[in-house]
């Protein structure tokens, strides 16, 4: 894996040193945002359109994560108006040294180009349309081009949005359809070895300190983790680990892998949407499962509903092709599963070095508090014995 993270560094570095201004062709990948220019844009957008050009594009304020983010607003000649041609985009990357190595090294820029070029349009679910996206296999240079959803009355949600019954119905019936669709449907069976494993997603994490990060940063939220999960904080990573190692056995679907609330939004018609795939893997349903409803829930509203809500999801996952699953085996999975939802929070509160800072600290302990919450509800360290 250190291998990997000198090519990238190196690919980075020898492509920083040749930069310069040029015009972009569509085969080529920009550099940086200010790479971006009209006459790149006119190749990738317009290229299906005879006579139509992008005259003019403007960048929003950078918006850096776990990926490089900006919207881009486009003006077109007549003919490119007349086609109807898209003009508010919403644009990921990854022009960072540390946000190609961690997105390089994990798999999520490779996960998610190959969701938009791939999977997307066999699915009947409520997530972004992709304009383009495209991968350097060398550098872990990327760029994803997607309908920007903030210009069409979509709500986008955070650890304050109101999550009511019909709202968390509408998140557990999209799961149901991706994960169903994942068992039953051919021609994305056939993809999903495109895609990493969830251990070995997990497993590649690792590389740039995972457990180091998540461990601190368990310690570091003491004062949002019942007192008495916290005492028990030696077993946490050994039961992540476990859970991780649990989908081995398991029959492995399409999975999101990172459907924390803030992945999610309110489309204008009323149901929940889901973007932002960079983690998307091939695993068992009980992860995405269980980590939406842990961060997207009041504590107190999942304590009533997570039961009703497991039962909705299995009856739609039969009814989409997925296989029957009783309750008690499906209650045991939600239960493991919820630990590594928890890894994905503690490491974001305390970085290992290299990681980008990717969350609002207020955001991160929110959903620590709930999923430890949960953890500790559920008493989901016993569910491993």
């Amino acid at each position: 894996m250190s291998n990997l993270i000198e090519q990238i560094t190196a690919a980075f570095t020898d492509d920083q040193h040749r930069r310069g201004i040029k015009v972009l062709r569509r085969s080529e990948l920009p550099q940086c945002y200010e790479d971006i220019s009209p006459e790149w844009l006119t190749d990738v957008l317009c290229n299906a359109h005879d006579g139509a050009e992008v005259r003019a594009c403007e960048l929003s304020p950078p918006d850096n994560g776990s990926s490089n983010r900006r919207k881009i607003r486009v003006e077109y000649n007549a003919a490119g108006t007349q086609a109807g041609l898209p003009t508010a985009l919403f644009c990921k990357a990854s022009h960072d040294l540390g946000n190609r190595i961690m997105l390089g090294v994990a798999g999520a820029a490779h996960a998610e180009v190959t969701f938009y070029n791939e999977i997307r349009p066999l699915l009947n679910i409520e997530a972004p349309q992709p304009y383009f996206a495209r991968l350097d296999e060398h550098n872990y240079n990327s760029i994803i081009l997607l309908k920007d959803l903030s210009t069409t009355g979509t709500e986008f949600c955070s650890h304050k949005t109101e999550m009511t019954r019909a709202r968390a119905e509408s998140q557990i019936r999209l799961l149901a359809e991706l994960h169903g669709k994942g068992y039953q449907d051919p021609r994305i069976k056939q993809q999903l070895a495109r895609f990493i494993s969830w251990p070995q997603f997990f497993q590649n994490t690792c590389a740039f300190g995972m457990r180091e990060g998540s461990e601190q940063g368990f310690l570091a939220a003491e004062a949002v983790i019942p007192p008495q999960l916290y005492r028990r904080a030696a077993e946490i990573w050994p039961a992540t680990v476990a859970s991780v190692e649990h989908h081995n056995q398991l029959p492995h679907t399409l999975a999101h892998g990172d459907v924390h609330l803030k992945n999610w939004y309110v489309a204008a018609h009323g149901e929940m949407g889901l973007s932002d795939w960079q983690c998307t893997t091939h695993a068992y349903w009980a992860r995405d499962f269980a980590y939406t409803i842990s961060t997207a829930l009041r504590i107190e509203d999942r304590r009533v509903w997570e039961r009703e809500l497991l039962r909705l999801y299995l009856d739609r996952l039969h009814a989409a092709g997925g296989p029957a699953i009783g309750f008690d085996d499906a209650w045991t999975h939600y239960r493991q599963q919820l630990m590594s939802s928890l890894t994905w929070w503690t490491v974001t509160l305390t970085p290992a070095p290299g990681m980008p800072d990717m969350q609002p600290r207020d955001i991160t302990l929110e959903f620590i508090r709930r999923i430890a919450t949960a953890i500790d509800d559920v008493d989901a360290l016993s569910s491993f014995r």
